[in-house]
């Protein structure tokens, strides 16, 4: 996916890897716990879970899915 100001999230590992450049209140969000739990399923399930973790991905780039 890509990201608003330069660069994309491709694996799951770049996609926690973002998440854990972002300042400790900003992961401490709703929106970005959710990506987070969401994340390690997919890595230890795969399946749908990728699909789910990349949603919550995109809900928490943009704002959306809980509280900001």
């Amino acid at each position: 996916m890509a990201l608003r100001r330069s660069g994309q999230l491709v694996t799951l590992q770049q996609a926690a890897d973002y998440i854990m450049t972002l300042p400790d209140k900003t992961q401490q969000e709703q929106r970005w716990q959710v990506a987070v739990e969401h994340l390690i399923n997919a890595a230890e399930t795969g399946g749908g879970w990728l699909m789910f973790a990349r949603i919550a991905m995109l809900r928490a780039l943009n704002g959306d899915g809980g509280e900001s």
